[in-house]
């Protein structure tokens, strides 16, 4: 496990962005890390201290101390305790007690006592992230030697769309694993990995598409796997609503189209030593597109719209595939999903297959999980629990590195 033995303190804040520390602890728990929590008050009244306390298996602090047996929370042992000090979510009115000194809870207390390395991620609303005095007091922080996680864009809970979402869990698991020293092993070193990811559009006219609803999450979650055992990765993606500049050692490749991908894939497939096919790539485009926007009044009896077949990418790819190569697919399945899946594994000549079943819940498009079976083509099949999908990422890459050394 990536962090395994590291002493994570989790300080938790009084926002809504808490009920993501509950499943933060979670995930650093699955890597193996110890997890103790220090709460401000007000914190437990979105999520109680006796959740975090279940999920980490610590007692969690909410107070100096315990005003029925006198117990006294020893803030400066919790501050020594820590590798790291991670406050998440962190409000606008504990970053701005930080950044003035100011200690009247146990959170604030155990900051000032930390002698580890302290992280903040700010969560807060949009108008309040961008106050003249939060950037003052962010500043301030910075230059005492605090990291921080930046605030994602989306929705917020006011209802305004921008600036001010606590970083997702995965993202800060992603986050410790750059920070600290990794031993991961490198078993695919001096290999080229191309994958493919995300869903394509296909133009009606110059504002509608045909599209599907893919995210794109599982193939970067397989990008940054292969990457952290040592891969030379790159992604060709189609429009996804993923941040990919933080994947900086990443190469990735922008495309529209089902045509557009199969160009970018078709340069480069020469030179990869596996190629994976996790976009949804559209398999049908209008034969015409119109060059202006198609008008109501224009279709008084509904418009028509002939479809021709786009090339099929996987397909084309496993043409070139040489003996060298390994090409691996992944199916989603409504109905006979195990059936439709071998039968895709023949046919498109790939040494393995990725299923997701649309009847799995919590699999498939816009889930942060995924329920996968794997099929090579030895007749092997092994199916696996609901996972997120950066620990079904690490399962696929495991798979791959056994299947291509048995």
């Amino acid at each position: 496990m990536y962090l395994s033995g590291k002493k994570i303190l989790l300080g938790v804040c009084s926002g809504i962005a808490a009920y993501k520390s509950a499943y933060l602890v979670r995930l650093l728990l699955k890597e193996n890390a110890e997890v103790k929590v220090v709460m401000t008050p007000d914190a437990q009244h979105f999520v109680g201290a006796l959740t975090f306390s279940a999920l980490s298996k610590n007692p969690v602090a909410t107070e100096f101390y315990n005003k029925h047996d006198g117990t006294w929370n020893n803030h400066v042992e919790l501050g020594l305790w820590g590798d790291v000090f991670l406050i998440a979510p962190a409000t606008a009115n504990t970053i701005a007690k930080m950044a003035s000194g100011i200690c009247d809870n146990i959170l604030l207390a155990t900051y000032l006592s930390a002698k580890c390395p302290v992280i903040i991620c700010p969560a807060m609303d949009l108008d309040m992230w961008k106050h003249a005095s939060t950037i003052s007091n962010i500043e301030k922080l910075n230059q005492y030697g605090n990291k921080m996680i930046e605030p994602g864009t989306g929705e917020l809970a006011s209802g305004l769309v921008g600036t001010g979402r606590m970083a997702e869990p995965e993202e800060i698991i992603q986050y410790f694993k750059n920070y600290f020293p990794q031993s991961s092993p490198q078993n695919f070193s001096g290999k080229k990995v191309l994958i493919t990811a995300g869903p394509t559009y296909e133009k009606i006219d110059p504002v509608r598409f045909i599209g599907n609803y893919s995210s794109g999450k599982m193939g970067f979650a397989l990008a940054e796997e292969f990457y952290e055992q040592g891969a030379d990765v790159t992604v060709v993606h189609g429009p996804v609503q993923i941040d990919v500049s933080k994947y900086k050692n990443i190469k990735t490749i922008a495309v529209e189209s089902a045509d557009e991908m199969y160009n970018a894939c078709s340069a480069l497939i020469d030179n990869q030593n596996i190629f994976i096919a996790a976009a949804a790539v559209s398999d049908f485009s209008p034969e015409e597109i119109s060059a202006e926007k198609l008008k109501k009044e224009n279709t008084p009896d509904g418009l028509i719209i002939k479809l021709k077949h786009n090339k099929d990418v996987l397909a084309e790819m496993s043409k070139r595939k040489t003996k060298d190569q390994l090409m691996i697919g992944f199916a989603l399945e409504t109905n006979n999903a195990v059936e439709n899946a071998k039968k895709k594994l023949k046919t498109k000549n790939l040494d393995m297959i990725v299923l997701n079943s649309l009847q799995d819940d919590g699999a498939g498009f816009q889930h942060d999980t995924n329920k996968i079976t794997l099929l090579d083509k030895n007749n092997n099949t092994r199916i696996f629990e609901l996972k997120s999908k950066r620990e079904a990422a690490r399962d696929i890459v495991n798979y791959i590195y056994t299947f291509s050394h048995a």
